[in-house]
């Protein structure tokens, strides 16, 4: 980051064929990006010119970098449609927020593309149509995930002198609804954001296949319809934004298997009914359904009727105590019934065995006259 300003000099493109990485970002720098930035012998494995004042398509002369695996160009001004001719390279990070990209993604050409990607990221441009499914189904590295367990690895543009060399510069990603910096990028975070455009229709029931992602936003567009059942599948998410959207009916109860999930915002929109309880979902607060009248349950003040499940959950002492409470009040009902029982089977015994005892005749004599007197 420096204070470097004016169009990008044309010469850079002799000095791309030894680099592994150019960082350009947060300077004023304008204009086009030249084709000649990026020729055939281009060696670039990270690209980063983010946060300048840039405008224009994006130079397809960037596809003969054939080793580029991260590329932000967010926080600029360029206008193009979506570069599907991107899904050539290996890429693994794409950023090309805010922006003024626009139009349809085409679903035939973004089929089988994109398969390394661990992290892309639209929001905030003027992207619109449907979500093409294919879009989705090539995220391959997201489907698979990382598995080696117990181990923390970050992305390395490779080894120079026997070392790894990592990606030491940060990119900014909204997570949890902050922007957030990373120095070094784990290989296990895994995002999608696809916010703040003008997407439409119903969300891709395939999207339930990227069971690696960590954060999913989709908030702020136009998509209707209910939220895909399959999202349940998504177990290691952290953070799933839908809000500002047009989508109804009832919230998923699989969304319940999502143990991880510890930022929800669903609202704005136009869902109906209970709000599923258990697990995560007992942890959400208001803010997670604003704006969506047809809700009910806990943790909102409005119930759902006969539904019992709509306040908090007794906590274990709680439990205990009412059971305790509950197994007094019935062990003295059963000790009254048990003495009656018992009295009135010994006075029908002796009665009825003893041929009417003097002792019983009299004072059943005394409670006659006594009821006769008081009439």
């Amino acid at each position: 980051m420096n204070n470097l300003g004016g169009i990008i000099p044309e010469c850079f493109g002799n000095i791309t064929s030894s680099l592994l990485q150019m960082n350009l970002f947060m300077n004023n720098f304008h204009g086009k990006l030249s084709r000649t930035l990026f020729p055939e012998s281009c060696s670039l494995i990270s690209f980063r010119i983010n946060n300048n004042q840039l405008e224009g398509p994006i130079p397809q002369s960037l596809v003969n970098c054939k080793d580029l695996e991260l590329l932000d160009l967010g926080n600029n001004n360029l206008s193009d449609t979506f570069p599907s001719w991107l899904g050539k390279l290996n890429l693994q990070v794409l950023g090309l927020r805010f922006n003024r990209f626009h139009g349809h993604i085409v679903n035939s050409e973004v089929a089988s593309s994109f398969s390394h990607l661990r992290i892309i990221d639209l929001s905030h441009n003027d992207f619109s149509g449907c979500l093409p499914p294919k879009l989705l189904e090539s995220l391959n590295a997201i489907s698979n995930g990382y598995e080696k367990k117990g181990e923390v690895e970050f992305m390395r543009t490779g080894s120079t002198y026997g070392f790894s060399v990592y990606y030491d510069e940060s990119f900014y990603i909204t997570i949890k609804g902050l922007e957030m910096g990373y120095t070094r990028i784990l290989i296990s975070l895994m995002v999608v954001d696809f916010s703040n455009n003008q997407f439409t229709g119903h969300i891709p029931e395939i999207i339930g296949k990227l069971q690696s992602l960590i954060v999913l936003n989709l908030s702020h567009n136009s998509f209707t319809g209910p939220i895909p059942s399959s999202l349940g599948n998504l177990s290691k998410v952290e953070s799933l934004d839908l809000s500002s959207n047009k989508l109804d009916g009832r919230i998923p109860a699989q969304l319940n298997n999502l143990g991880f999930l510890a930022v929800l915002n669903l609202s704005w929109n136009n869902f109906i009914g209970s709000i599923p309880r258990g697990r995560q979902f007992d942890t959400f607060t208001n803010d997670s359904y604003i704006g969506n009248l047809g809700l009910c349950g806990f943790p909102l003040s409005k119930s759902c009727g006969n539904d019992q499940g709509l306040e908090p959950p007794p906590t274990i002492f709680d439990d205990d105590e009412d059971t305790t409470k509950e197994l007094n009040w019935r062990f003295s009902i059963l000790m009254g019934y048990g003495s009656g029982l018992v009295f009135g089977l010994s006075m029908g015994y002796i009665v009825f065995t003893t041929g009417k005892p003097s002792w019983f005749i009299k004072m059943t004599k005394r409670v006659q006259q006594k009821y006769v007197r008081r009439t």
